[in-house]
């Protein structure tokens, strides 16, 4: 298995954990990385930062989801 091989497994496993944290160390750790081309590394920091973003959005919708589901009528059930 080649060292990129490995960094896109580590990047699909930190994706599918949804660990902001585990995903931006290995972001920061990538930057660092002399064995990438620099193409290769953007393009797994970009898919990174892909999901960081996601996560974000989908967090922000379920808070007011439940926000909503909490104050149905005006107050607090």
């Amino acid at each position: 298995m080649s060292h990129l091989d490995e960094v896109v497994a580590r990047v699909d496993a930190a994706i599918e954990q949804s660990v902001i944290s585990g995903m931006n160390e290995l972001l920061v750790e990538l930057s660092d990385d002399a064995a990438l081309s620099r193409e290769e590394r953007y393009a797994q920091q970009q898919r990174l930062r892909t999901a960081i973003a996601h996560h974000g959005r989908q967090h922000k919708e379920d808070m007011e989801a439940r926000r909503d589901q909490l104050t149905k009528g005006g107050t607090i059930l």
